[in-house]
């Protein structure tokens, strides 16, 4: 072995071959060791006559991951990845990629440098950039302008496409799918490859209409993500211009990419998924067996579920009270698979197979079969207690035992079955099949490994499963309640509800906070507070538009009518909410005053940020980045601005509590600052640092 001096690149040697090695847990990251490394092996072995030819592999199922995305937070070091790739591709004997493994971003890059570039069945490749707000940066964007054209190249890199060994062979990215032993038919290979430097190929012939459509594609998929609409026009601008000055306009554009808000917001949310995973107490705990799912209730909630559970490969019954309500589930479930083959989504084929995954029954004994039972029934106490009573008997031993409930305590509900230890929450959002997020709630009594299987089911089902603990709404619902009633507070106050749902919708959010109430239907959050209303503390404000409302059967879009009327099928202000309001106000003594949209906007971020700083203080969320991945994927905050507590750090604390002290005086009783917030404040720090020094090691 070559000693390169470095443990994450190493060089062995067969006979005239040099096998570049790269080994640095857990992925092979472009950290700057291995930067480093990769240089120094280059700049060694372009210079050794005895070197015939180069293999460049990253272990056995491995490649080069892609960058270091901790390190996108720092300034660059040296050596910086373009320096690498150049060093890499100027290497005079022939180099070959072995890519056994993912190669994504630079990882890509780096595999691009090389002359011949073969993979094993299961690899995949991408420049996948744009889904951390940036764009290539060390020549991808121009090797695979000269492999593919500008059209397919906008499309590859705009929607971050990851493709499968074969289909990069297809495409001309990769150059074979080597069956068998990779290394060995590589280092075979190398001495009889010539050099091809991707840099020097000419340009595939154009097709404006193509490229116009590969852009505009990207960027309505994008959904404003600005690295997408710079690399469509960087592609198209430099696919006329010699690879060295592509190049140069490639870093021009990436560098000020990487130091953008939205490209901060998105690396902090790819690591926040990360550290999701990592729960305190589970460390080396198995989850149990799944194979056979029962869902309680086949309503839109429970056909949502049981439709998510088939798409992952898993056996499903859904329980139902009695025949028709299981026929009608049936209809349900027919309509789901039948609209997504209408559109292509699905063949014919693979509907039919997984609705045939799914059994609606009205027989309760099929319960018995079950490894998970999820009930997905009527928010109401009575109802949960009664269907967990039949669970509790029904149930073999070993069964874990879950409710979809949103604001019910499931200490409670786990208090109607002998085995409490068997029951936690799994809090779905409707679609349940389409939206990502999974709350996954821990109990007083549920057992570590009953936690880990609701952790393992999420991922098997594609879900981002977030810990929470128990309280009221757990941790999405109840800061989505501060923001609801605060909203309400506005809208008391002297904005209207339009004004408020257009400063959100401003500030990125998909709808405004009164137009989702209209769509999910007042009288769930109206029946939330009439159960809260015993414990309400006596010093809360209590708007009762919302109420008036519903009194009025202004239920939202079901009704035709909420804080909206739809008449004419679209969301538009109605006279008479507003005459309901005025009266409203006046009965309450209140003057109106007028809002700006950036007032209306930091009221209610920072009455977010408030309630998830006390959240995090009470230990029902593990860490504030969960609450970030709760809000942008489960409640439309957007994803470019990072999660309301990341906003918050990126604001600074300091005005956000000014901001919180003036809700507290609108709100009155629970709306006080968070002392977590307060002391971050005054200490001038952030919810950042804050988990950074609460880090689990490891």
């Amino acid at each position: 072995m070559d000693n390169t001096g470095n443990p994450a690149v190493s060089i062995t040697r067969q006979g005239g071959v040099a096998v570049v090695q790269v080994s640095y847990a857990p992925v092979n990251a472009l950290s700057r060791p291995v930067r480093q490394g990769l240089l120094e092996a280059a700049r060694r072995l372009a210079a050794d006559a005895s070197v015939q030819a180069v293999v460049l592999h990253g272990g056995a199922g491995r490649f080069i991951a892609g960058a270091d995305i901790k390190e996108m937070d720092l300034p660059p070091d040296e050596p910086v990845l373009p320096d690498v790739v150049a060093a890499l591709e100027a290497i005079p004997q022939p180099v070959v990629a072995a890519i056994d493994g993912v190669a994504l971003g630079g990882g890509l890059e780096i595999a691009l440098a090389c002359d011949l570039r073969l993979a094993a069945p299961k690899a995949s490749v991408g420049l996948v950039e744009t889904r951390l707000g940036i764009i290539p940066g060390s020549g991808g964007t121009q090797r695979l302008l000269r492999l593919v054209g500008t059209a397919k190249a906008i499309e590859l890199i705009g929607q971050a496409k990851v493709l499968k060994a074969p289909d990069a062979v297809a495409l001309g990215i990769l150059d074979e799918v080597v069956e068998g032993d990779l290394l060995a038919e590589a280092i075979r290979r190398a001495p009889l490859a010539a050099k091809r430097r991707v840099s020097v190929l000419p340009m595939p012939p154009r097709d404006e209409a193509a490229e116009e459509a590969a852009a505009q594609a990207a960027v309505k998929q994008a959904k404003g993500v600005p690295a997408v609409a710079a690399v469509a026009m960087l592609l198209r601008e430099t696919a006329g211009l010699a690879f060295p000055e592509g190049v140069r306009r490639e870093r021009e554009m990436f560098l000020p990419l990487r130091a953008s808000p939205e490209a901060a917001a998105l690396r902090h949310l790819f690591l926040a998924e990360r550290e999701a995973s990592r729960v305190p107490g589970l460390e080396g705990v198995a989850p149990r067996k799944v194979e056979r799912v029962a869902v309680i209730g086949g309503g839109t909630m429970g056909s949502g579920i049981a439709v998510a559970v088939a798409d992952a490969g898993l056996l499903v019954h859904v329980v139902e009270r009695d025949a028709d309500a299981a026929e009608a589930c049936a209809a349900r479930l027919r309509d789901t698979y039948g609209k997504q083959a209408k559109s292509g989504r699905l063949t014919e084929a693979v509907a039919a197979e997984r609705l045939g995954r799914i059994t609606p029954v009205h027989d309760w004994n099929v319960l018995a079969e079950a490894d998970l039972i999820i009930e997905a029934a009527f928010e109401e106490m009575g109802v949960k207690a009664d269907i967990f009573g039949r669970i509790d008997a029904a149930a073999k031993p070993g069964a874990v035992l879950a409710t979809n409930t949103s604001y019910l305590d499931p200490d409670a509900i786990a208090g109607f079955t002998s085995r409490p230890q068997d029951v936690l929450g799994l809090h779905f959002f409707a679609p349940a099949n389409i939206m990502k997020l999974l709350e996954v709630v821990r109990c007083a009594k549920t057992a570590p490994d009953v936690l880990a299987t609701g952790i393992a089911f999420g991922k098997k089902l594609g879900k981002l499963p977030i810990v929470s603990g128990v309280c009221e709404g757990f941790i999405g619902n109840r800061i989505y309640a501060a923001y609801r009633r605060h909203a309400e507070y506005l809208v008391a106050d002297g904005a209207s509800p339009r004004e408020v749902d257009a400063a959100m919708e401003a500030y990125g959010f998909a709808m405004g906070i009164f137009a989702v109430g209209d769509m999910s239907g007042l009288d769930i959050a109206w029946a939330m507070r009439k159960r809260r209303a015993a414990t309400r503390p006596p010093g809360e404000r209590y708007v009762t538009i919302p109420d008036k409302l519903c009194e009025a059967g202004r239920l939202g879009r079901k009704t035709g009518a909420g804080w909206y009327d739809y008449a004419g099928g679209k969301a538009q202000p109605d006279p008479a909410v507003d005459a309901i309001i005025a009266a409203e106000r006046a009965a309450a003594g209140i003057t109106p005053r007028s809002f700006t949209a950036e007032e209306i906007q930091n009221r209610l971020l920072a009455v977010m940020a408030n309630e998830g700083a006390k959240i995090v203080a009470e230990g029902i969320s593990l860490r504030p980045s969960d609450i970030d991945l709760v809000f942008t994927n489960g409640y439309g905050f957007p994803r470019l601005k990072g999660g309301p507590l990341f906003a918050a750090d990126q604001r600074g604390l300091g005005p956000v509590l000014a901001e919180v002290e003036a809700a507290a005086q609108a709100g009155g009783s629970g709306a006080e600052p968070a002392p977590l917030l307060r002391e971050l404040a005054e200490n001038n720090s952030t919810f950042k640092e804050w988990q950074r020094g609460r880090a689990t090691p490891g």
